[in-house]
């Protein structure tokens, strides 16, 4: 393989970039706020919820994300073709149908599976980050008349988030890298394109422009935490 084409391979990875971004914004946009809720319900004391809460965390953290994926991606055309045999129609078997059969369906899917499982690693994240808090901070608040949403969103969430920068930092670097197993369904990111490339060109090269595509992508991610880790350095 020569620099022409590993120019053009460069020039072809490029193009699906978007796409392999797309996927870590909408995971990170739906895992985080999940995984605030998800850490609620885990600390709620009407055990049930607890309970199922704590089983889905070691459901989501136990398995491959690979695995996850490929159940999602073919529980709803299982669901749909039970439904019709067993003559179960709905309404919301027909809005399965009717995702299965568009264009999104792929990338729905892949979202569903990124956000369920990295919700469950964000959420110890931060139920660690919340339980690192002295009670001490509650209590003084407390005494300067300060109401329990006040004490949280002005002297708490301020400290945990500082707290959970590094932890996060990690999981969103592994995300990045994360994203490559969208070729497990043929979602047309980066990595499937490489492998394409590697089979046309019958050349690894392929493979070391993508790897150094998400190498450039995480250096940067690292830049954007080091930068939040110094803006909140005032906490120490």
């Amino acid at each position: 393989m020569n620099f022409n084409d590993a120019l053009s391979v460069t020039k072809l990875l490029l193009e699906y970039v978007p796409a392999t971004l797309k996927l870590f914004f909408f995971t990170l946009l739906f895992s985080i706020p999940l995984g605030m809720v998800v850490m609620w319900l885990k600390k709620c004391r009407f055990k049930p919820v607890s309970w199922l809460t704590k089983l889905y965390i070691l459901v989501m953290r136990g398995t491959p994300l690979i695995l996850q994926i490929v159940v999602v991606h073919y529980a709803i055309p299982m669901i749909v073709s039970n439904a019709k045999n067993s003559g179960n129609e709905s309404d919301f078997i027909d809005w399965l149908r009717e995702l299965m059969l568009s264009e999104n369906y792929m990338f729905v899917t892949l979202i569903v599976a990124f956000s369920l499982n990295y919700a469950a690693y964000f959420a110890e994240i931060f139920r660690g980050g919340l339980e690192s808090i002295p009670v001490g901070q509650y209590e003084a608040a407390q005494m300067l008349g300060m109401t329990k949403p006040q004490t949280f969103f002005r002297i708490i969430l301020p400290q945990v988030f500082k707290r959970v920068i590094p932890a996060v930092s990690n999981e969103v670097m592994t995300l990045v890298k994360d994203t490559s197993l969208a070729t497990t369904i043929a979602y047309a990111e980066i990595m499937l394109i490489a492998k394409q490339q590697m089979n046309t060109y019958s050349s690894i090269v392929p493979l070391f422009i993508a790897g150094l595509f998400y190498f450039i992508m995480n250096a940067i991610v690292t830049l954007v935490f080091m930068l939040l880790e110094r803006h909140y350095s005032y906490y120490r």
